[in-house]
């Protein structure tokens, strides 16, 4: 049984983060292995989040462009994506450890993603 929630990195989170949360039991799947949502994206990173709605993964990422995009869906009404986000003035204030906590902890709070965007932050 997989700890937490399904997610879907980008290539924004560092590697230690992936192997840190799959060696807990996670089920993480990393952007840059999906060729499905890497073919012919060139720039817009929407894909990102659709596949992980149709894969009803949560996606984890600091890049700003899904950011707006997701606030985007969100100010639409749509409300069936999950995003962690970090800013990236964060990855210089916290270790690996510090993600890997904040994404576990934020599992076993019973209001996670009553808002779709869940923001984690130096403790």
């Amino acid at each position: 049984m997989a700890a937490g929630f399904l997610l879907l990195t980008d290539n924004n989170v560092r590697e230690p983060v992936v192997k840190g949360l799959r060696k807990a039991g996670w089920d993480v799947v990393r952007t840059v292995d999906v060729p499905e949502i890497n073919r012919g994206r060139g720039k817009d990173d929407a894909p990102f989040l659709e596949y992980a709605v149709r894969q009803d993964r949560v996606l984890v990422t600091n890049d700003r462009d899904l950011l707006r995009i997701a606030s985007g869906w969100f100010k639409e009404g749509r409300m069936d994506f999950r995003l962690i986000f970090w800013i990236q003035a964060h990855h210089a204030r916290m270790s690996d450890g510090d993600f890997i906590r904040a994404i576990i902890e934020l599992a076993s709070k019973p209001d996670a993603f009553a808002y779709p965007i869940e923001f984690i932050k130096p403790a």
